[in-house]
């Protein structure tokens, strides 16, 4: 395992606030990274795809390495591994438990910006789990993108692109009512749920409605948006919408199955609540940029029940 500092947009030493406030999305507090290590389902599923598609003596390249458990599942395979990740404080904390954990020598950590940064070589898997729900506030998609366009030009567009990990995002929404109650006070705030079937104080209005699929072979969108009715199934006031991400990690083909992972769900208050019944038509919009923020998200969130020429659902 070795450790090396790569080209990076601000000073090193910037974290907390004042980071995230110039680099939003790219500083979130150490904690938050270790307790990502208690997430079973999340590490699990990963560790299933990364030993599904990295290959004995493969090349690998991680995008925001985090605590270093991913680029640690695929040196179990790999001959190397670039784990690329932007905050030192982070950076300095993979190093450290790579080099106590079986092949992390295999593994080199680099303290990089992840839209910059390139291998030296051509690699055969990518792995980038910068993975808000709905492909929010995190650069997931602009990762991504800017290194498709960036490898090709280095190394030549004979060169086939890698496999990525996660390979595809499904993002869909639903309205919802939402209590808002918080012992006798209201507050009608963003709300994060664990991806379960049911939660008590969530009353599912209609069923989801997937508005974006993202396969990251693919050409990538540059916005993500919904314009379109939906039919409501239960009465209730619709008083906030629940976005969902299902990720495709990997694919077992000789199993017919994908392993998935679901991110938290989040629910998104509506400035104006309004009552539904079965059968009530309601219209949905909006619209954002691949990692932009939640108010972002939000300010662009328009729900109506007013009868008006209605086109096909538009989705991204």
């Amino acid at each position: 395992m070795s450790y090396q500092a790569g080209s990076m947009d601000g000073p090193s030493g910037l974290c907390g606030d004042k980071a995230e406030q110039r680099f939003p999305g790219r500083f979130i507090p150490l904690h938050y990274h270790y307790n990502m290590l208690l997430d079973r389902d999340r590490v699990e599923a990963f560790r299933e795809a990364i030993d599904q598609v990295v290959r004995p003596g493969a090349k690998v390249l991680e995008f925001g390495g985090g605590t270093g458990i991913l680029s640690f599942f695929a040196a179990q395979k790999a001959e190397r591994v670039w784990c690329v990740e932007f905050d030192p404080q982070l950076a300095d904390a993979a190093a450290r438990f790579l080099a106590e954990n079986p092949n992390g020598r295999r593994v080199e950590v680099v303290r990089a910006d992840a839209t910059t940064y390139l291998p030296p070589e051509p690699v055969d898997v990518v792995i980038c789990e910068m993975l808000h729900v709905g492909l929010l506030r995190e650069k997931q998609i602009a990762v991504i993108d800017s290194f498709k366009e960036r490898y090709v030009q280095k190394f030549g567009a004979s060169v086939e692109l890698p496999t990525f990990v996660p390979d595809a995002s499904l993002l869909a929404f639903q309205a919802v009512q939402q209590s808002f109650d918080f012992a006798g006070y209201y507050a009608p705030i963003s709300i994060f749920q664990a991806p379960t079937p049911t939660h008590a104080d969530t009353l599912q209005l209609a069923d989801p409605v997937i508005y974006a699929t993202i396969c990251y072979d693919k050409p990538l969108p540059r916005r993500l948006a919904f314009e379109g009715d939906i039919l409501i199934e239960r009465e209730g006031n619709l008083n906030a919408i629940r976005l969902v991400t299902k990720n495709l990690l990997a694919i077992h083909l000789e199993q017919g199955r994908a392993v998935e992972w679901l991110n938290q769900y989040l629910i998104m208050p509506l400035q104006q609540p309004v009552a539904v019944q079965p059968g009530t038509r309601v219209q949905i919009e909006f619209s954002y940029e691949p990692g932009g923020t939640l108010e972002q998200f939000s300010g662009s969130l328009a729900v109506s029940t007013e009868r008006r020429k209605v086109s096909p659902p538009r989705v991204a």
